[in-house]
């Protein structure tokens, strides 16, 4: 097994990761010290170690759903010392080295991912999982309909288009300080603050952001600061690259759960294979005789 994939498992970092601290020369194996990316390692006969310290077993994967408050950061640390959602882990109970999947600004709020389990967590985040991103997002003004369709077709910001986007007026609010707009907006991508700049380039700017939903997962009844475990079901369907609103979670019957756990249900059933057809032998079937 590949020693970035070792790490990975074991929790120490994310495969990414692990390739900078063999790179820097902070991890041996049988007391040698490995430089050379791709080195195979075997984690229950090699004595692994990173910065002297021997690695553990693996510990139990895990998968959770955070509701991220406003003014909390989505990294492991921050040099500012502003609390971080590592921070809310270990105030609710939870122990081991977990990192964020995809990150969420300091000033928004909403569903994000922490998991133990790096394999998983580069697989979600690689952009050809094209894992859809919802937002709610409160804007200053009324954007038109032509604003609407610059959204949705995609903004240039930093010299790259953005993909095409989802994008549905919701409501509008008239407030003392003039009317805000709350739009829904999907996305199938995850650049820095690309919300923000979207709606800046409309001339719209955000006022409050809320990520309402990854993949098939949905905030229903998960409050600010709020952690839980996904699902068998949801794991299943976010691994899957499941569409939108998928039938999962709390309102998903134990058959649906099961199913989708176990690749027997919906979730876990590929696309249909076609019938094959038969080659052409290069000679035509005769007419038949209309009379």
């Amino acid at each position: 097994m590949r020693l970035n994939r070792i790490l990975s498992t074991a929790g120490v970092a994310s495969r990414r990761a692990a390739d900078e601290l063999i790179a820097q020369g902070r991890v041996e194996v049988n007391g040698r010290v490995v430089t050379t990316l791709g080195t195979q390692a075997d984690p229950d006969r090699d004595d692994i170690r990173v910065d002297g310290r021997r690695l553990r077993a693996a510990p139990d994967r895990r998968y959770l759903l955070m509701y991220k408050p406003r003014g909390v950061v989505s990294t492991r640390s921050d040099p500012q010392r502003r609390t971080t959602v590592i921070d809310l882990l270990a105030q609710a109970g939870v122990g081991g080295y977990f990192y964020p999947v995809g990150r969420l600004d300091y000033d928004s709020e909403g569903l994000i991912l922490l998991t133990n389990d790096g394999g998983f967590a580069e697989r979600v985040s690689h952009p050809r999982h094209d894992l859809e991103r919802e937002y709610e997002v409160v804007v200053e003004g009324v954007p038109d309909e032509r604003d609407l369709d610059r959204l949705r077709r995609g903004i240039v910001i930093d010299g790259r288009r953005t993909r095409p986007a989802e994008v549905r007026p919701l409501r509008v609010h008239h407030t003392r300080r003039g009317d805000q707009s709350v739009l829904s907006i999907v996305l199938r991508e995850g650049r820095n603050r690309q919300v923000r700049h979207m709606c800046d380039a409309i001339a719209h700017p955000v006022a409050r952001l809320r990520r309402v939903r990854i993949g098939p997962i949905e905030a229903a009844r998960l409050k600010p600061g709020q952690i839980r475990d996904l699902t068998p079901a949801e794991l299943a369907a976010i691994s899957a690259g499941a569409g939108p609103r998928a039938a999962i979670g709390a309102g998903a019957s134990p058959r649906a759960a099961k199913d989708a756990g176990t690749g027997s249900g919906a979730a876990g059933r590929g696309p249909r294979a076609s019938r094959p057809r038969s080659a052409p032998t290069g000679r035509r079937r005769p007419r038949r005789s209309r009379t």
